[in-house]
């Protein structure tokens, strides 16, 4: 199962950039995480088919209205974990 592990840069913390990604993700029909990293960005994980994998990336790289995404880093990989929903990881 195609899996892709991001980093969001910008404005992403303090907006509901996790709980926004979380509800994306799950109407998108992907598993995986979203979690918050000390230097101010957000990573996440998502698992699923491709399409919906892409549809989550282009998700990301506008964010929820308060956010503010500068960059996106993006990796793809295999399936690492059985992730059987989405949450968020603190």
């Amino acid at each position: 199962m195609p899996r892709v592990h991001v980093w969001i840069k910008g404005l992403v913390q303090g907006v509901f950039f996790r709980d926004s990604t979380r509800e994306a993700a799950r109407r998108l029909g992907v598993t995986g995480w979203v979690r918050n990293l000390p230097d101010g960005r957000v990573e996440a994980v998502f698992q699923g088919e491709t399409e919906s994998c892409e549809k989550a990336l282009e998700w990301v790289r506008i964010g929820p209205p308060a956010a503010r995404v500068n960059h996106v880093e993006t990796r793809w990989e295999e399936e690492e974990e059985d992730l059987n929903d989405f949450r968020i990881r603190l």
